[in-house]
C-alpha cells in the first residue's frame, strides 16, 4: 500500500504513478520563478502533479496545464487536481509532449518540466518507473523544442536536471533560442559535490545569476535556506 503524501493545502495520490513524490519536484515547484507573474502554465510530464499544483499554490494563474503520456500516472494526476481547491484552474492533456506542442497554438508564460534524465538503460524491475527516468521518450532535444514552439516571447522555462548534465543541457538550450537567467545549485549536505541543478531559461541572452543551496546540515536537520523555501508546503517545515 503506497500512502499519499500530504502538504499543507492538498494531498498527493501516488499508488498508481511509477514516480512518487521526491525532493527533485519539491524542489522545482518552490524554487521557480514567478517574477514574470505567469497567467498560463504548462508542466511537462507531470507524473501526480505534483509541480502544477504547487505552482497553484504559489501563485495566481488563471490557466495551468499538465501534460502526461504515462496512463496511470495521467488519471492519478487528474484525481489528485479535482481533489484540490484549485482544481476549476488545472487540466491534464494525456499524450506524447511530441503531438501536444505540434498542434497548440496558443503559449505560455511559464513552462516548468522535472525531464526523465537517464539515456542509458535503466533497469529497477519496475518496469513503468524504469520508463520515467529514462529520457528516450522524450528527448533534450525534443523537449526544447516543444518549449521553444510553446512559450511566449517573455516567457520562462525552468527546468531540473543533474549537475554533471548541465553544460550538455545548456549547450543544447542555445541552439534552440534558450538562455539561462538563473541557476540554482543544490547539495544534499555541506560536505558533498553539487548534485542538482534548478535553471530558468528565457529567450534573451543576459547575466546569469547563480546561487546555492545546501538542503541539511545532517541527517533530518535542515538549513535555514532549505526551509524557508519548504515551508509553504511541508506538513512539517
Amino acid at each position: 500500500m503506497v500512502e499519499p503524501f500530504k502538504f499543507k493545502q492538498f494531498t498527493i495520490q501516488q499508488d498508481r504513478c511509477a514516480m512518487k513524490v521526491g525532493t527533485d519536484g519539491v524542489l522545482l515547484g518552490a524554487a521557480t520563478t514567478l517574477k514574470n507573474q505567469p497567467n498560463s502554465i504548462l508542466d511537462i510530464g507531470s507524473g501526480t502533479g505534483l509541480i502544477a499544483l504547487m505552482l497553484a499554490q504559489r501563485s495566481e494563474a488563471e490557466t495551468i496545464d499538465a501534460i502526461e503520456l504515462d496512463e496511470n500516472a495521467f488519471e492519478q494526476c487528474v484525481e489528485n487536481f479535482e481533489a484540490s481547491e484549485w482544481s476549476d484552474r488545472l487540466f491534464c492533456y494525456h499524450a506524447p509532449f511530441q503531438a501536444f506542442y505540434g498542434e497548440m497554438d496558443e503559449t505560455y508564460d511559464l513552462i516548468v518540466s522535472n525531464p526523465p534524465f537517464f539515456k542509458e538503460r535503466v533497469t529497477s524491475g519496475d518496469n513503468a518507473r524504469d520508463h520515467a527516468r529514462q529520457n528516450h521518450a522524450l528527448p533534450f532535444s525534443e523537449l526544447f523544442k516543444g518549449v521553444k514552439n510553446l512559450l511566449h516571447s517573455e516567457g520562462v522555462f525552468s527546468m531540473i536536471t543533474p549537475f554533471d548534465s548541465e553544460e550538455h543541457v545548456l549547450a543544447l538550450a542555445k541552439t534552440f533560442g534558450l538562455f539561462p537567467f538563473e541557476r540554482l545549485h543544490v547539495k544534499g549536505s555541506p560536505d558533498v559535490p553539487v548534485k542538482r541543478s534548478i535553471i530558468q531559461f528565457g529567450v534573451n541572452r543576459t547575466v546569469v545569476a547563480t546561487q546555492e543551496l545546501t538542503i541539511e546540515t545532517q541527517r533530518h536537520r535542515y538549513t535555514p535556506a532549505y526551509i524557508d523555501l519548504t515551508k509553504d508546503f511541508y506538513l512539517k517545515m
